[in-house]
């Protein structure tokens, strides 16, 4: 969420933001506007609110002076008076909630601002790539991952469906440990190497936590909802960042570093048709999710530091990638700046997403009222808070599959990850 004091200084620079993420001139400067206007409502109400409050109080003190003076017809002549500014203020107040309400959706629905080296376009083809790692191979006998799953037995889409319909997947004997192994791996490195905390969160969260990280009340068709009016997280982020909601953290001990590995839940609105064969684009998936509570001062560079992190996975794993910064109008709502890092599939002859690392500056924090204290500072400021999958597990597991696939339809085990198979180190068809 922005800061309406900035939106007010600066709101023909929030036009522009909005325009470089693709909306319109006259759709942009309508938001901005509107903005604008719920504020100045709000805040005139405020001052005749307050106004009325001194009128009550100052007619208050009237009151006893009449009466100790004797004149009874002047007190009851205030005391109409209060009684009619009391009626006023009881109404204001409720008014003042709902003018509160107004501007906080209005605000809410307001993405966030790129920063100023965001490449400017309108979508993942304007992105543009910063590095490539490794040897992109493609043998003409490569295969997709479920036709390799399929063919060793070890993937089953058709019991998936009937068990839960499309986008679900079945994944039984040493795939399914090589899938838990990869999530094992992926927590082992951070934690030990990179200095994340693990915590295990829960998978359901209320309203005020999808709302702090900005998947409410503008993505709520992307999520599922539980009988109670809960919410299946569709990332770690939601319960990891949230974490420090509502409260004022001691400056010195930032950046706080998270890591959890859980399900994700995921609609998937609005993917009709999209990836339908295979687990690329699923309803339920793990994912190894990494989230940074930092400073201001120290927020690109925790940037930098974790998209590092995301790609040694991918570097131990021997997987070939290469990592793009994503153009304004294909940026996440809550980012100011975001890098993804794409993995290659030789079944598919291309580079799929398989991590998104993104930096958010003050915006989450205001929806969620974290704040910390620097040292010698009265006065607390804002956390900027960060989050990346570090990585996605499912996916990780199609690369692996894909890029250690061999001929004969087996799949060499990459060898960081055999101690994790116990010593296993090649999936071949049950016999």
């Amino acid at each position: 969420m922005l800061d309406i004091r900035w939106i007010r200084e600066n709101a023909d620079a929030l036009v522009l933001a909005l325009r470089k993420r693709g909306q319109e001139e006259a759709a942009a400067r309508s938001t901005v506007e509107e903005a604008i206007a719920a504020d100045e409502a709000r805040r005139t109400h405020l001052t005749k609110l307050q106004e009325a409050q001194e009128q009550r109080n100052a007619a208050s003190k009237e009151i006893g002076k009449a009466l100790a003076a004797g004149d009874k017809e002047k007190a009851e002549r205030l005391k109409a008076e209060v009684a009619e500014l009391k009626g006023f203020i009881q109404d204001g107040e409720a008014q003042e909630r709902a003018l509160d309400n107004r501007l906080r959706d209005l605000l809410a629905r307001i993405p966030n601002i790129p920063l100023d080296d965001v490449p400017v376009g309108a979508d993942e083809n304007d992105n543009v790539e910063i590095r490539r790692v490794g040897e992109a191979r493609q043998p003409n006998w490569a295969k997709e991952h479920f036709e390799i799953g399929e063919a060793l037995g070890l993937m089953d889409f058709e019991r998936a469906a009937k068990l839960s319909g499309a986008r679900f997947t079945v994944l039984t004997g040493t795939l399914a440990r090589l899938e838990r192994a990869l999530g094992q791996f992926m927590l082992d490195l951070h934690t030990t190497e990179h200095g994340y905390t693990e915590v295990q969160p829960p998978l359901l969260v209320r309203d005020e936590a999808l709302f702090g990280t900005g998947q409410l009340p503008k993505f709520d068709e992307d999520l599922f909802r539980t009988t109670d009016g809960r919410w299946m997280i569709p990332t770690a982020e939601v319960p990891l960042t949230n974490l420090v909601r509502e409260e004022i953290l001691d400056g010195e001990k930032l950046p706080l570093r998270y890591t959890a590995l859980t399900p994700c839940f995921r609609s998937e609105a609005g993917s009709a048709g999209r990836d339908t064969r295979g687990m690329l684009r699923q309803h339920q998936f793990y994912k190894v999710e990494l989230v940074s509570i930092t400073e201001a001062e120290g927020a690109l560079a925790e940037h930098e530091r974790m998209t590092a992190c995301a790609e040694e996975v991918l570097k131990r794993l021997g997987l070939p990638f290469r990592t793009i910064v994503l153009c304004t109008g294909d940026m996440g709502f809550g980012a100011q700046k975001t890098y993804d890092i794409e993995v290659w599939l030789p079944g598919q002859k291309t580079y799929r997403e398989i991590s998104s690392c993104s930096v958010c500056g003050d915006f989450q924090a205001r929806r969620m009222n974290a704040r910390y204290r620097a040292a010698g500072e009265k006065q607390a400021r804002f956390v900027h808070t960060l989050n990346g999958s570090g990585v996605a597990v499912g996916r990780a597991l199609i690369a692996v599959m894909e890029n250690y696939q061999n001929e004969d339809g087996s799949i060499s085990i990459p060898e960081i990850l055999q101690p994790y198979m116990g010593g296993l180190k090649k999936i071949e068809a049950r016999g």
